[in-house]
């Protein structure tokens, strides 16, 4: 077990132990397990752990293009389907003429009804709606009791998937060499800063990893962890491509801002 602990960090062991215990499940009842929604970081684990091929396998699915998917761990004669995946929308309408509303807004109302942030996907902002993909044993609860946004009343409903578009925001690709993983040297790289600006930022809790705030600068980034720094965008570590003969990383980022 502590070969498979290696590759990953000590705050994601318990991450880990739920995944093999999915996989273990899987293969002792020989039925599909579907799990709540799963940050991109969690989906590369799992990739990692189980992959697509073997008795055991994993599919995920969020919607064209999404960010957050569930994952559905199942054995190799089931072929899954998006049904599968007990995926609704919901559709949430605002006065957006005379109110302007950010993803920031419409996290933290459901944050404050208790919904905890693995029962539903992407947030999508489309024309004057906003669309949230989310698990279809909760949707019930989104459409019941989500009634306002700040101080903004809404409405919301169930909607078809024809509703569905997939975020506009475009990920620019590009490649950068690094001295190490450290969060402070990849923000730097990433977004043309100095290393020292990036330390205050981080330090000045700016910066979060996988969504979730990061105030040290030494921390140790990885495939798929999602960086944003406030005022500057977001990015998402792709490849780490290995080293280069000055014995720099060679990294594949996607950045958005």
């Amino acid at each position: 077990m502590s070969s498979v602990y290696q590759h990953f960090r000590k705050e994601e062991q318990g991450f880990i132990d739920r995944v093999l215990g999915w996989k273990q499940d899987t293969e002792t009842m020989y039925a599909p397990k579907l799990t709540d929604f799963l940050d991109p970081r969690q989906v590369f684990i799992v990739q990692s752990l189980i992959g697509t091929t073997g008795e055991v396998r994993a599919a995920f699915e969020g919607g064209e293009g999404a960010e957050r998917r569930r994952c559905l761990i199942y054995p190799d004669y089931l072929q899954p389907a998006f049904d599968d995946f007990n995926l609704l929308l919901i559709e949430v309408s605002y006065p957006a003429k005379f109110i302007s509303v950010e993803h920031k807004d419409v996290l933290g109302s459901l944050m404050g009804l208790g919904i905890k942030r693995e029962k539903f996907g992407d947030i999508i902002f489309s024309d004057d709606k906003i669309y949230i993909v989310v698990a279809q044993e909760f949707s019930s609860f989104f459409t019941m009791n989500l009634n306002q946004i700040g101080r903004n009343a809404v409405l919301v409903k169930e909607v078809s998937w024809d509703h569905y578009s997939p975020s506009d925001e475009k990920w620019r690709e590009k490649f950068v060499t690094l001295s190490s993983l450290r969060l402070d040297v990849v923000i730097a790289g990433a977004m043309s800063i100095s290393r020292q600006k990036a330390q205050l930022l981080i330090q000045g809790g700016k910066a979060k990893v996988n969504f979730k705030a990061e105030e040290h600068p030494s921390f140790e980034c990885g495939e798929e962890d999602i960086l944003s720094v406030r005022g500057f965008g977001r990015l998402r570590i792709g490849e780490i491509e290995g080293k280069t003969k000055k014995d720099k990383y060679r990294l594949k980022l996607y950045t958005i801002g």
